[in-house]
């Protein structure tokens, strides 16, 4: 009798250790695809909640006291939608000399990774947009960036054909990636962004 009561006591004792089960519906905070987090403030019936922690939740329709969800929960509650995510664009910046359309050498040895990154993906658009520093007219200069857009899209043939969709266009001196006065030759600045998502 008494091993019978003890076995009692410990089957009470594990089920009250157990934790609950997550609610059915819930807000979670994931980490990004660089491994940072943000924050949010979930705001329902019954108060306010700040989820700051990968993987912590609110449930939608109780109380709004933050939890923390397993990765295995997660993964059963939300695995097939995270993997149906598509992948996060890539930005490649290829720089170019001043006053003309000449790629630098270093710039010149991204093209095969953009190739790459194109070919990789089950579907691909990309955009190339051409921009330059301050130096010169605005229209000189929108006319330069459109020629260095171009030219990496003929340097990108293989890509381009790969594609869904590409889009050349340039912005000349009008999106500087770093701020200067006008007539400032700026490296930085005589680029071609080619986003592929």
């Amino acid at each position: 009798m008494r091993r019978c009561s003890a076995l009692l006591a410990a089957a009470v004792l594990a089920g009250c250790a157990t934790p609950p089960a997550p609610p059915r519906a819930y807000v979670a905070l994931l980490e990004n695809a660089d491994g940072s987090t943000g924050r949010v403030v979930y705001r329902g019936p019954s108060g306010t909640a700040e989820l700051r922690q990968p993987r912590e939740a609110v449930a939608l329709d109780g109380p709004a006291t933050p939890f923390t969800l397993s990765p295995a929960q997660l993964q059963r509650d939300a695995g097939a939608a995270m993997a149906a995510q598509p992948r996060p664009p890539r930005v490649f910046v290829l720089y170019f000399d001043a006053g003309n359309a000449q790629m630098t050498a270093s710039s010149q040895a991204l093209l095969a990774d953009i190739l790459a990154d194109v070919k990789s993906r089950a579907t691909a658009d990309m955009s190339i947009i051409g921009h330059t520093d301050t130096v010169g007219g605005a229209e000189q200069n929108a006319a330069l960036a459109l020629r260095r857009a171009e030219q990496v899209g003929q340097m990108l043939k293989e890509a381009i054909a790969a594609a869904q969709q590409v889009e050349i266009t340039s912005h000349g001196e009008t999106n500087l990636l770093v701020p200067t006065p006008d007539e400032t030759p700026e490296p930085r600045n005589r680029r071609v962004e080619v986003t592929v998502r």
